[in-house]
């Protein structure tokens, strides 16, 4: 893997970005509108949402973390392919694993750029009671990355698999949002009356259980490596399974 290349790579997906102002607002905006949001809701103290604001916080990066890359990696597949760009990028020395490790640079920056954001929200706003210990912050950032890396390998998977790229979207959705409320992330999977094999099998409990042990409920350390390392088998998987999805020679 050559650095220079996944540069390139970034550094036109950066400006893809930036020339979407749809994607800096589901990216940033709506997060924080989420955090304000379930902020008077979980203040009400009532219903599903009776524990702390921290508690929370684990779930408000998992729907970034979960949706963004799932989302934006999907619809850039399904486009890529249906306007041929792959074939023109398999005529270079650019190789599938590097493509898609410059789009998880790509969105594992702006992902921890949301998570720094919301935590100042939640905190400000929720008053929410946070650990943000180096060791709480190192593991929070690695969780982020990690998590990113799995499921940009996944949006891969969704937009080689679908037809066209609003299904992609669709699809993401469809898979993105059962996930985002069944992995452990704002309600016990007890209280939805969830089976533990559907919850172990989620990629993103683990993640939610790292960053809740890391930063609300003081997890122990194998606690947090357990966790950690399931995170990253599931996200290794996806990544390598979305890489050699990309239609290179299609």
């Amino acid at each position: 893997m050559k650095p220079s290349r996944v540069r390139g790579e970034a550094s036109a997906e950066w400006r893809s970005f930036l020339r979407k102002p749809a994607a800096v607002f589901f990216t940033f905006v709506f997060p924080a509108i989420l955090v304000a949001l379930f902020a008077v809701v979980v203040g009400a103290g009532s219903g599903f949402f009776e524990e702390p604001q921290g508690y929370y916080f684990a779930g408000y990066l998992g729907f970034v973390v979960l949706l963004t890359p799932l989302s934006r990696l999907s619809s850039t597949v399904a486009r890529g392919r249906d306007r041929r760009r792959f074939e023109k990028l398999a005529t270079t020395p650019l190789t599938r694993a590097e493509w898609l490790t410059a789009h998880v640079a790509v969105n594992g920056g702006l992902i921890l750029a949301a998570s720094g954001l919301i935590a100042l929200l939640l905190v400000a706003v929720g008053g929410a009671s946070l650990t943000l210990s180096l060791v709480s912050v190192v593991v929070t950032a690695a969780s982020v990355l990690i998590a990113s890396a799995g499921f940009c390998g996944l949006g891969a998977l969704i937009g080689r698999a679908v037809s066209s790229q609003d299904g992609a979207i669709a699809v993401s959705n469809g898979v993105g949002f059962p996930m985002l409320f069944l992995a452990d992330t704002f309600v016990a999977p007890d209280t939805l009356g969830v089976g533990a094999p559907v919850v172990e099998l989620l990629p993103l409990t683990y993640f939610s259980r790292t960053v809740r042990g890391a930063t609300f409920t003081g997890g122990s350390g194998a606690e947090l490596v357990t966790s950690l390392a399931l995170l990253t088998v599931f996200s290794a998987f996806l990544f390598a399974a979305g890489a050699y999805a990309l239609p290179w020679h299609e």
